[in-house]
């Protein structure tokens, strides 16, 4: 399955209209201690949207962590002062380069996002740059993940969707999206970081604006529930974006980017346990993050698991 194959005609997002029309800091003072299973080898893959229309790829990986040489497509967004956020990005290799998707909400209204690249990087000329508009309603939201787990033999596609009314919303998507519940009192959330998909849940690291650092469980049965466990009280108020790769076994690697100062910090979590889960820190960045809009890059799901609770 490619990622383009996660994008087709005809999409329509059920019930987003009617719906009426959510970082940590940089806290190297953290409460952290030695997780188990870390890896020289993890690594977070980072993307963003650049004013200049480009989009780019780099990764952080390292102890103090590193950040690498930033590669650029250039001509991907046609209005990027108007974006508001993306989801994740998936790219897959083809014969001469990248086929690349996502979503991204600009100027209130989400669209699904799909091109290929070529040899150099840039995109193929012999294919389009596919910009198709989901649905509207999407003024009022502060970020969308999207969550696709595949085993082979159980295929799931989900979104989350956070509100500025601190509601966070679900939906099934596919080729059309449909709305499978919401809750409220997530008012106070900055970002979420996806960690876990399973067949039966996905689950989230989320930092509030108070400070605190929590995962959110949710069941994939209906009506949508959540189970909300703290992992650390204070110390994670001001990043505005989290960015998750598995690390280990179980593990974690976490970016979190202040935008504010532009700068970034890693650290290893072991497999989420509430107050028992361990972090690491692994440093400051060596390295900026100018842009104003940050996301995951992944590789197509089946070879993308996330195993951190």
């Amino acid at each position: 399955m490619t990622g383009r194959k996660l994008f087709r005609t005809g999409l329509a997002l059920a019930g987003v209209a009617a719906l009426a029309t959510a970082a940590l800091a940089a806290p190297a003072q953290a409460a952290t201690t030695s997780a188990t299973g870390t890896s020289a080898a993890c690594f977070a893959s980072v993307g963003s949207a650049t004013l200049a229309h480009g989009q780019t790829t780099s990764s952080v990986s390292g102890t103090p962590p590193v950040k690498s040489q930033v590669r650029t497509t250039h001509d991907v967004y046609d209005q990027p002062a108007k974006l508001q956020f993306t989801t994740g990005y998936i790219s897959e290799p083809n014969i001469s380069g990248l086929d690349v998707s996502g979503y991204f909400v600009q100027a209130g209204g989400l669209y699904a996002h799909s091109f290929s690249t070529d040899g150099t990087g840039e995109i193929d000329p012999s294919a389009p740059n596919n910009v198709e508009l989901v649905g509207g309603g999407w003024a009022n939201f502060k970020s969308l993940e999207t969550s696709v787990y595949d085993s082979g033999s159980t295929q799931r596609h989900t979104a989350y969707g956070l509100r500025n009314d601190g509601t966070l919303l679900r939906w099934t998507t596919g080729t059309t999206w449909r709305s499978t519940g919401s809750t409220a009192g997530f008012g106070s959330v900055k970002s979420m970081a996806l960690i876990a998909k399973t067949a039966s849940y996905d689950m989230f690291l989320a930092n509030l604006s108070g400070g605190a650092l929590y995962t959110i469980k949710i069941p994939t049965t209906v009506p949508m529930k959540t189970i909300v466990t703290k992992i650390r009280p204070s110390g994670w108020s001001s990043f505005e974006k989290l960015i998750a790769n598995k690390c280990g076994a179980s593990g974690t690697l976490l970016l979190g980017i202040d935008k504010d100062t532009k700068t970034g910090y890693t650290y290893a979590i072991s497999h989420a346990n509430g107050a028992a889960t361990v972090i690491q820190s692994l440093g400051k960045v060596n390295g900026t993050f100018p842009d104003a809009v940050n996301f995951r890059w992944g590789v197509v799901p089946d070879l993308d698991p996330l195993t951190g609770g």
